[in-house]
């Protein structure tokens, strides 16, 4: 039997429908709901369109006109803009099946292949089960429910969590929880190589509707290494450009640290990783020994634990400079030194600085099992 609904809209309810087709809402079909019951409220004596008409106004079925008005009359205004629930069709796969198709994506992929893909985990899931077939979608789809995608890799540094590694990263923490000290400031240094590459073309400069264009080819001008600086606890930055990264390039920014940079302090924290031309001898290897041990007098080195380059600020700094400055091509020395220096000094000038939020409670915290692991080790 065939039922009319007469839709007769309150004052409150008309406003909301108009402000959520007004507000565009992402929800499409909410907003439909939302203009189908508009179009054939009947308060005040307005015309009334019959659901065909709305239909085709509003480019929807004439089974959502009907059904959007029954449940507004049934259930109200909410349920009438929400969705129906759905039965869904069945689950194509059992609990057995999906444990396999995990056991199978976070196992070694077949001889010849060098990862996992949806084609062979459905053709391996077919042959260990017993499945007619699988589609690549479900599988996808099941991947999906377990955050799995074995196609992708990422390259990571893993650490020897040991007592090694504990003692120098709370050494670190500890540091750079103190508070700023003048006489004893810290200061984070690192080195970064950087390729100038040159363009074999000139490139189209970008113009309105259109982006710039550069060629892929480019030309190699050689390498060059940003020794970069940061103070833990004001905004002050230095990078130098060298030519190469040496142990007299070391020792020699050693020495314009102690007597350029921070020529009044008592000693310089300086924080750094183990390469193998961080260490004192660099600085007897490059000057005789009265200067040499009058430098290092200045000095105290705090290193990083091995393949814990997160745990020094400098690296952080290098990103924000890569990022905003160095993330294209540059074909010569004079020009990075140009365009960094650049960088760094408007760093320097808007106050930018570095807000450690990692400190040695949250160490104990988050790594309890690596350290009830180290202490294994005793």
């Amino acid at each position: 039997m065939n039922i009319h609904y007469r839709v007769e809209l309150r004052e409150g309810e008309r406003q909301q429908l108009l402000g959520l087709i007004a507000g565009g809402s992402p929800q499409a079909r909410k907003v439909k709901r939302a203009q189908v019951l508009l179009a054939v409220d009947n308060a005040e004596g307005r015309k009334v369109f019959t659901d065909e008409e709305v239909a085709k106004a509003i480019s929807v079925g004439t089974s959502t006109v009907y059904r959007t008005k029954r449940r507004f009359v049934e259930l109200g205004l909410d349920a009438a803009l929400s969705e129906e629930p759905r039965s869904g069709a069945a689950r194509k796969t059992t609990a057995r099946e999906d444990a396999t198709l995990i056991a199978l994506a976070c196992s070694n992929p077949p001889v010849g292949r060098a990862h996992w893909t949806v084609r062979l985990l459905a053709g391996a899931l077919v042959e260990k089960t017993e499945l007619d077939s699988i589609s690549g979608e479900t599988v996808r789809r099941r991947l999906a429910e377990n955050d799995l995608k074995p196609w992708q890799h990422k390259m990571w540094c893993i650490p020897k969590f040991d007592l090694e590694y504990v003692a120098r990263m709370e050494d670190l923490l500890d540091l750079y929880a103190e508070p700023p000290d003048a006489a004893r400031p810290v200061v984070c240094f690192d080195e970064t190589p950087r390729q100038l590459l040159g363009e074999t073309r000139v490139p189209v400069e970008a113009k309105p509707g259109r982006r710039k264009h550069y060629d892929y080819e480019y030309k190699r001008n050689g390498t060059a290494n940003l020794f970069v600086m940061i103070d833990r606890h004001r905004s002050w930055r230095h990078v130098d450009v060298t030519d190469h990264h040496t142990n007299a390039d070391f020792a020699e920014q050693m020495r314009k640290l102690v007597d350029e940079h921070y020529p009044d302090a008592d000693c310089i924290r300086v924080v750094m990783d183990n390469l193998n031309t961080h260490k004192p001898a660099s600085l007897y290897e490059t000057f005789d020994a009265p200067e040499a041990r009058r430098i290092l007098r200045k000095l105290e080195f705090h290193f990083t634990p091995k393949h814990a380059s997160w745990l020094n600020m400098a690296e952080i700094e290098i990103s924000a400079i890569i990022a905003q400055c160095l993330d294209r091509r540059i074909g010569d020395k004079d020009t990075l030194e140009r365009e960094v220096q650049a960088c760094v000094r408007q760093r320097n000038e808007a106050g930018a600085t570095i807000k450690w939020m990692f400190s040695l409670d949250d160490a104990r915290v988050k790594m309890a099992r690596a350290y009830n692991r180290s202490e294994s080790l005793c």
